[in-house]
């Protein structure tokens, strides 16, 4: 936004027209004495407008990114969200995975979903201090019970707020929760292929569990089902033998048969390690802002039928963070697309 402003010594030239002496433009005197006849200055507006135009100068100055989601100036429904630039790891461990970890980790979820086809566990970020989580539609489908576990081991009961199978994307919100440690949402659209990155989630049950590696493709247009239950991959996550969601990728069929009912979207491949359980939990920058969720994995077991067989072999995707956010309010008005 481009805004132009005028010095507050600037004001009209009462002798408009007359002949004077020639003054420094950068910053011209006022007269010494006004004569008694002359106008008054029109003075400038400093109401309600002109703070918020302060306000919001300075809050861009200090946050080195623009605020999204905003629900209320207080409270625990602000999503923090930042450029790329903001670095949320302190500055002895900028650029390590260990500060990754130490920074986001907190505001990483194991999710445990109970439904008439069994059990699963997924993970999932928080994005409000008031407990409100993103994850995948696929962790949370058809559950007719929600447990959320934080990373100091506190377990909350969770609802499904909004759902939109076409991005496999869910927000569900914890009962009774405050004061919790929520993400910085990133920027993915500036992504290039070779930027580091980390992943954290509960693969197979191992909660807060972190590994690294790159960002080794961008915009891959991967297929995935919009349907619970109706393959064999969700039937293996339905009896609680972690998340081995299925999915296409160019023309082939990967951990089971995607159904009829499927949906394509753009991800972000990562050669992260990603395992069964991994799914909604986090794809992370180096500087600790999230730019993915997590949602598929690549197993060499297609369709074996034990998630023992399953493993990563540096092929997984994550949905862009960008996404998300343009998401966010559809899931937050109770989509249930």
């Amino acid at each position: 936004m481009t805004e132009s402003f005028h010095r507050s010594g600037e004001h009209e030239n009462p002798y408009e027209g007359q002949q004077q002496a020639p003054v420094n433009p950068e910053w011209p005197p006022p007269p010494a004495y006004a004569p008694a006849h002359a106008p008054h200055p029109k003075k400038r507006t400093r109401g309600p407008l002109a703070l918020i135009a302060a306000v919001a100068i300075v809050a861009a100055a200090i946050g080195g990114g623009t605020a999204y989601g905003i629900q209320e100036l207080t409270g625990n429904d602000t999503v923090a969200s930042s450029s790329t630039s903001t670095n949320v790891v302190p500055s002895s461990q900028k650029g390590t995975v260990a500060g990754v970890a130490k920074a986001v980790s907190p505001s990483i979820v194991e999710i445990s979903a109970e439904s008439n086809a069994g059990s699963s566990t997924g993970s999932g970020v928080i994005i409000t201090s008031g407990g409100e989580i993103v994850t995948n539609n696929h962790v949370v489908a058809g559950a007719s019970q929600i447990k959320a576990t934080t990373s100091d081991g506190k377990s909350y009961t969770a609802k499904v707020v909004g759902t939109d199978s076409k991005k496999d994307l869910a927000l569900i919100k914890l009962e009774n929760a405050s004061g919790l440690k929520a993400a910085t949402l990133g920027d993915s659209a500036g992504l290039q292929v070779g930027d580091q990155v980390v992943a954290i989630g509960s693969p197979e049950g191992l909660s807060g569990t972190v590994t690294s590696g790159i960002i080794s493709a961008l915009d891959r247009d991967v297929t995935v089902p919009t349907e619970e239950g109706q393959d064999q991959g969700q039937q293996q996550w339905g009896q609680g033998q972690g998340d081995q969601w299925p999915f296409e990728f160019g023309g082939r069929q990967f951990n089971g048969d995607t159904g009829n009912d499927t949906t394509t979207y753009k991800a972000l491949q990562t050669d992260a390690s990603l395992n069964p359980g991994n799914s909604g939990g986090a794809l992370i920058d180096m500087n600790g802002n999230i730019i993915g969720i997590n949602s598929a994995m690549y197993s060499p077991a297609g369709q074996a039928s034990s998630s023992s067989d399953a493993g990563s072999v540096g092929l997984g995707f994550a949905i862009p963070i960008d996404t998300v956010k343009a998401d966010l309010a559809k899931l937050r008005a109770g989509s249930t697309d």
